[in-house]
């Protein structure tokens, strides 16, 4: 593409597809990000001069779609659904976005539509992909309920998912990703671990999303001391890193490995093995530091450093336990789960200043969420209020 791009310098689709092929070709280990930033900021460029260009709004989302640029790509986000208002993908994209800086309902917004879109359209695969990006913003937003109807809408959606149909942008891989990722999300985020526990495995032509389904069990077993459970997810997710390995998907056998380090990290927590327990949680929390989330999911089913954090709360070490949860938020802001961990951590540090904080911007991140709520929600609420009256 730099050749084409060099040969037709006043052809401006060879450059935007150059630019493009710099964003998606880039290391996900290079946090340098340059490769990123030079394509994005051709895309910049060109996108001033042509700002009803669905292309350049499309491909400034992806090429800023990481934790430290994604303010970037805030104004081709907000604009980009107006310049194509009728094509499901494109109302869905700003929430690749909204999800990066914590937009919750801006991204809850942004998927209604698109998947309302999609159905309409037939493209269930945009469907599901949307729904996804959905259920993740309900629930860092405690709307509970809301995401809930989303599971329940699962079996129905998953009976009109046809993978051979290309009808839409969203790959059918994001389908089968959907399908898996949506109740697991429920149940991890809520902190519901016998129903994580209670999920059904899957065998589809994808697996690391398949993977997702023995990564939550194994989180909800480790919660819930069931050894066994866990070892059977260790292995399943063996397996499946080592046919991703032999396949060639190098990225996702590093990201089933990361899980598969989690449930690892997990078993020995059950075993009381706690120190080798944080060890191996920290190594998956390096791990999955030094690269970067796939565009087919908004975001982990639970950060590795945000678990890390709850092993050191749960280990009575309070004061690391908030330096994980606020190192989780740097990188996935306004996470509900990781700002609960931070305020409960601080809290029993003894460090007032920053519990208030961090329960403050609880409440404000889940202004809408379902009454009375979640117990995090009560707590919360309880502990800005004068004397701890409510």
């Amino acid at each position: 593409m730099s050749g084409v791009a060099s040969r037709y310098p006043g052809d401006e689709e060879a450059q935007i597809f150059y630019a493009l092929a710099l964003a998606f070709s880039a290391d996900p280990n290079d946090k340098t990000y340059a490769s990123q930033i030079t394509g994005g900021g051709m895309l910049e460029q060109l996108f001033s001069r042509h700002p009803d260009h669905p292309g350049l709004a499309h491909y400034i989302i992806h090429a800023y779609d990481v934790p430290p640029l994604a303010d970037r790509a805030l104004e081709a986000a907000r604009r980009y659904a107006t310049i194509a208002p009728s094509a499901s993908h494109a109302l869905h994209m700003p929430s690749h976005t909204f999800t990066r800086v914590g937009y919750w309902q801006e991204s809850i917004d942004a998927n209604i539509a698109s998947a309302a879109t999609a159905k309409r359209d037939g493209a269930t695969a945009e469907e599901l992909h949307a729904s996804d990006y959905q259920a993740y913003a309900y629930l860092q937003t405690a709307q509970d309920r809301a995401a809930r109807r989303l599971v329940d809408a699962l079996p129905e959606m998953a009976g009109r998912f046809d993978p051979s149909s290309l009808s839409a942008a969203a790959p059918p891989s994001a389908g089968f990703f959907a399908i898996a990722a949506i109740p697991a999300r429920y149940a991890l985020e809520r902190g519901a671990w016998a129903e994580a526990v209670a999920l059904e495995p899957k065998t589809t032509p994808f697996p690391y999303a398949d993977a997702m389904t023995w990564f939550a069990r194994a989180i909800g077993a480790g919660h819930l001391g069931r050894t066994a459970v866990i070892r059977e997810s260790i292995d399943a997710l063996e397996r499946i890193r080592e046919r991703l390995s032999q396949s060639g998907e190098t990225y996702w056998a590093e990201q089933v490995e990361i899980q598969r380090r989690g449930a690892s990290a997990w078993l020995a927590f059950a075993d009381g093995r706690r120190a080798d327990a944080i060890a191996e949680m920290r190594a998956a929390a390096d791990r999955e530091d030094a690269t970067e989330k796939n565009a087919v999911t908004p975001g982990p089913l639970a950060p590795s450093r945000e678990l890390l954090g709850e092993m050191l709360r749960a280990s009575q070490q309070p004061a690391l336990a908030l330096k994980e949860f606020e190192a989780t938020l740097r990188k996935e802001p306004d996470r509900f789960r990781a700002l609960a961990g931070a305020a409960g951590a601080a809290a029993a540090a003894g460090d007032a200043g920053a519990a208030k904080t961090h329960y403050d911007r609880l409440l404000k991140v889940a202004a809408r969420a379902d009454t009375p709520g979640r117990p995090e929600l009560v707590e919360a609420r309880r502990a800005v209020a004068p004397n701890g009256a409510r």
